[in-house]
C-alpha cells in the first residue's frame, strides 16, 4: 500500500535551482521519495501542516567522529596537537564495543535532532572486530542516512599516527562490505576512512588506498591541517604515488598549497570543512572561498563534540564569520572595496546541504527537494521569537534558527521527529551514553 505524507504550506526552500524557493508551497511524499513539489498539491495523504515553517532539505554532516559523544567537552580548550594525546591515546584505547554502540546511538539522535539528516560516520575506533558492529548498529536503529567510514584501531598513538606501519584491516572490510553494505543502495553505504601519507608510511597508505577501490567504496583523509599535518604535503604525496582520484574526500585542506589545490581539483576529489573547530583548535583558516575559487563544492561537517558543538548551525556561522573576516581583513589592509565573491548566507545554506550531498556521494538521492530523490526533509519553526519575523527564509535558517527551532525531521520518508520530539527512546540513548561515560572515566583514572 502506498504510503503519503503530505507537507502543506510551507515556505519551502528546495535549494534545487529548476524547482526554486515557494513562499507557501507543498511537498508530496510517497513511499520514502519526493513526489511532487508546487504551490498546492491535492493528495490522500497523511498532512503535516508547514504554515509558518521553512522547509528545507535535510542538512549533511560530512566527517564526524561520531563514537566521541560519550567524551562530549573533554577537551573544551584543547589545540590540535592536544587532541591527538587527550583523546587519541587517552581514551580511544579504553573504548568497548558497548561505548561505541552508545556513543554512535546518542551521536547520531543528536544529529536527527539538530536536523542532520545524512552522516559521514568516520570511525577510527575499530580496536576489535566488534567495534565496527557496534557502530553500524547504532546507525541503523536510529534511521539516519550514513555513510560509514571504517577507520583504523586507536590502541596506541606512537602505532597508529606516527609514521604508521599498521594497515586497516583488509579482511575485516571485507567482511563488514559483505555482511551490512552488499548493495550501495541502503540508507546506510560503506567508505574507508584512512590515515594517509605522513601518519602512515607509504606501504600502508597504498594498500588501503588499493582495499578501497578493490572494494569500490569511497575514501575519506583529513589533510593540511595544524601545525604538523599542515606541513605533510599530503596531496602531493599521494599524487606522486598515484592515488589521486574522484572517489577521495579530503577533510579540512587548511595548508593546501595552491599546487595542491588544483591537483585535488583536477582529479575531481571533494572536500569536507569543519570551520568550527578549524579555528577554535588550531587547524587554520576554513578555507571555503579558496575551494570556491578552485571550482570545488565544498561542504560542511562538525567533527568532534569532545570540543565543539555538534549542529550544522554553528559550522554555517563560524564558516560564514570566518571567512568573510579573513576577506575583510585583507582588502582594508590593501585598501580596497570587499570583492564581489563575498559569500552569503544563501551559499552557506546550499553548502550545508546539496554540496554536502555531493560531498557524500548520494547528490542522486538527496541535499534538495528534488522529484525523485528520497524525502529527507526538514521543518524550522519561524514562529519562533530567535526566528521572526522572516524577511529572507535562508538567512533566517542560515543565520537565526537553532537546534531548537528544528521542528520535524524526516529521513527516507520517516517522521523521525515531529512536533520537536524525536520519535525515539532518548532516555535510553541519555542513559547508555551517560553509563559509557562513566565506564571510561573510571578505566582512565584506573590507567593513571
Amino acid at each position: 500500500m502506498t504510503h503519503r505524507i503530505l507537507l502543506r504550506a510551507g515556505h519551502v526552500l528546495s535549494m534545487d535551482p529548476a524547482v526554486g524557493d515557494l513562499p507557501q508551497g507543498d511537498v508530496l511524499i510517497e513511499d520514502g521519495r519526493i513526489a511532487a513539489v508546487d504551490r498546492e498539491i491535492s493528495a490522500d495523504a497523511e498532512v503535516l501542516d508547514m504554515t509558518g515553517r521553512i522547509v528545507i532539505p535535510g542538512f549533511v554532516d560530512t566527517h564526524r567522529h561520531t563514537w566521541e559523544a560519550s567524551i562530549r567537552n573533554v577537551a573544551p580548550d584543547a589545540t590540535l596537537d592536544d587532541y591527538f594525546v587527550d583523546i587519541l591515546d587517552t581514551f580511544a584505547p579504553l573504548y568497548t564495543p558497548e561505548d561505541v554502540y552508545a556513543a554512535n546511538l546518542a551521536g547520531s539522535l543528536e544529529c536527527l535532532n539538530a536536523g542532520i539528516t545524512t552522516l559521514v560516520d568516520w570511525s577510527h575506533i575499530n580496536n576489535t572486530p566488534e567495534h565496527p558492529d557496534a557502530a553500524i548498529r547504532a546507525l541503523t536503529e536510529t534511521g539516519i542516512r550514513a555513510q560509514y567510514a571504517y577507520g583504523s584501531a586507536n590502541t596506541s598513538l606512537a602505532d597508529y599516527w606516527f609514521e604508521s606501519k599498521i594497515a586497516i584491516p583488509g579482511d575485516d572490510v571485507r567482511r563488514v562490505r559483505t555482511e551490512y553494505f552488499a548493495s550501495d543502495g541502503g540508507l546506510l553505504t560503506l567508505a574507508l576512512a584512512t590515515r594517509g601519507p605522513g601518519f602512515c608510511v607509504n606501504d600502508v597508505v597504498t594498500s588501503e588506498w588499493a582495499l578501497a577501490r578493490e572494494l569500490d567504496i569511497p575514501i575519506t583523509v583529513h589533510v593540511a591541517m595544524g601545525r604538523l599535518a599542515g606541513r605533510f604535503g599530503m596531496v602531493k604525496q599521494l599524487h606522486d604515488l598515484g592515488l589521486l582520484g574522484p572517489d577521495t574526500t579530503y577533510v579540512h585542506c587548511c595548508y593546501f598549497s595552491e599546487e595542491e589545490w588544483r591537483l585535488v581539483a583536477d582529479s575531481g576529489g571533494t572536500v569536507s570543512i569543519a570551520p568550527q573547530v578549524e579555528t577554535q583548535m588550531g587547524h587554520g583558516w576554513p578555507p571555503v572561498m579558496k575551494a570556491i575559487e578552485h571550482g570545488l563544492r565544498p561542504s560542511l561537517s562538525i567533527d568532534v563534540v569532545t570540543t565543539v558543538p555538534g549542529d550544522m548551525f554553528t559550522q554555517i556561522r563560524a564558516a560564514f564569520a570566518a571567512e568573510r573576516a579573513r576577506v575583510n581583513a585583507a582588502s582594508w589592509q590593501a585598501d580596497v572595496p570587499v570583492p564581489d565573491t563575498m559569500l552569503t548566507a544563501r551559499q552557506m545554506l546550499e553548502i550545508a546541504t546539496r554540496n554536502g550531498a555531493h560531498v557524500a556521494g548520494l547528490e542522486d538521492r538527496t541535499g534538495s527537494l528534488t522529484p525523485g530523490k528520497r524525502a529527507d526533509v526538514v521543518a524550522i519553526d519561524a514562529t519562533a521569537l530567535n526566528v521572526a519575523p522572516v524577511h529572507d527564509a535562508a538567512a533566517a535558517v542560515a543565520l537565526s534558527a537553532d537546534v531548537s527551532n528544528v521542528e520535524t525531521v524526516i529521513v527516507d520518508g520517516v517522521v523521525r521527529k515531529r512536533d520537536g520530539r524525536l520519535m525515539a527512546d532518548v532516555a535510553r540513548a541519555r542513559r547508555l551514553v551517560e553509563e559509557s561515560r562513566d565506564r571510561l572515566l573510571a578505566a582512565k583514572g584506573a590507567r593513571a
